[in-house]
């Protein structure tokens, strides 16, 4: 340390560990103060989740302390740059789900079906009941043609990667899909229930 007029003057050995500190500081303050809003943000973004709120308000301060040029206050209310970049790690979250279909074993058919649906809007209620239906079509089909289109729809496997889970040649695979949607379609009909 020099001295300077009664004053310590901090050494270049001192001011290279202040900036690890002062981040440090920096990073425990931005917690403390926007970690309770944003939490609560993203639980209601996330219909309760709590542990996927949680993983979205620690990538958000991660974020924030990574870019600290956004918490400037001139720049705005570091708040809104918090509560935008929670809402986008919310949307990405749901797009990544969304771009896989959800697996269902042949053993669990009819359980999760309801979030295979599309979401158009409707109750919750009703679309579980349009699933359960639609389950319950899908038991009615021969098991060749419930396994052809467990492997290709719900899987979401290739021609060929669904002939070697069989152990069926590629040709009765189309074949057997071909007619197993044909089948699908005439006992919904059947039942007045529209996939």
């Amino acid at each position: 340390m020099n001295r300077s007029f009664g004053r310590t003057l901090p050494t270049k050995a001192d001011q290279s560990r202040k900036p690890a500190r002062t981040s440090e500081d920096r990073l425990r303050a931005l917690y403390a103060e926007h970690a309770g809003p944003l939490l609560g943000y993203a639980l209601r973004l996330l219909h309760g989740d709590r542990s996927s709120a949680e993983d979205v308000v620690q990538e958000t301060l991660l974020r924030a302390w990574t870019h600290p040029e956004a918490m400037d206050p001139s720049r705005g209310s570091p708040r809104n740059w918090l509560f935008t970049v929670a809402r986008n790690l919310v949307i990405d979250a749901i797009r990544a789900r969304k771009t896989r279909p959800a697996e269902v074993g042949e053993g669990r058919l009819g359980e999760d079906w309801a979030q295979s649906l599309a979401d158009t809007g409707a109750d919750p209620y009703d679309r579980s009941l349009d699933a359960w239906e639609l389950a319950e079509v899908v038991a009615v089909l021969s098991p060749e043609h419930r396994a052809v289109l467990v492997e290709t729809y719900y899987h979401g496997a290739s021609v060929a990667q669904a002939a070697k889970t069989l152990g069926i040649p590629p040709g009765t695979v189309k074949s057997r899909t071909y007619y197993a949607l044909r089948a699908l379609r005439l006992a919904c009909e059947e039942r007045g229930v529209t996939p």
